[in-house]
């Protein structure tokens, strides 16, 4: 039954992470470096405190040309603090559902508040296809 199926088993673990502190454009760079349009932001337990995404360093860009600054300041004045996650226990199921109901294409994954990894939509059907090839 695909229920018995887990986020832990298909989430990925080797994540970029970002520090509030850490400068946007080093930020930028990863992002073009690694070519990702987003990642997770910890403090220094590893905790999840936010998200960075390119469209967050857009809206930085845009505010600092506005008003005519060369700095781009730092990730944690940019990021986004309200974050749809998913705990590390959860059935493929119901993160299906999840990504059928809204528009997210990854969800970072959480056990008791700490960031362990992070699962897509092609994740989900890499579980799916797994399943049926059992089957």
């Amino acid at each position: 039954m695909l229920k018995s199926v887990k986020v832990q088993d298909y989430m990925t673990t080797q994540l970029v992470t970002f520090k509030p502190e850490t400068e946007l454009f080093e930020a930028i760079d990863v992002f073009t470096e690694h070519n990702i349009s987003g990642a997770p932001v910890v403090d220094e337990r590893g905790e999840m405190i936010g998200m960075l995404s390119e469209v967050d360093c857009l809206k930085a860009i845009l505010s600092y040309t506005y008003h005519e600054e060369e700095h781009g300041g730092h990730v944690g004045d940019f990021m986004t603090d309200k974050v749809d996650s998913i705990e590390y226990g959860e059935d493929i199921v119901n993160l299906a559902k999840k990504f059928i109901d809204g528009p997210r294409r990854r969800f970072p994954v959480l056990k008791e508040g700490k960031l362990v990894g992070q699962i897509s939509r092609k994740d989900v059907l890499h579980a799916v296809k797994d399943f049926v090839d059992q089957r």
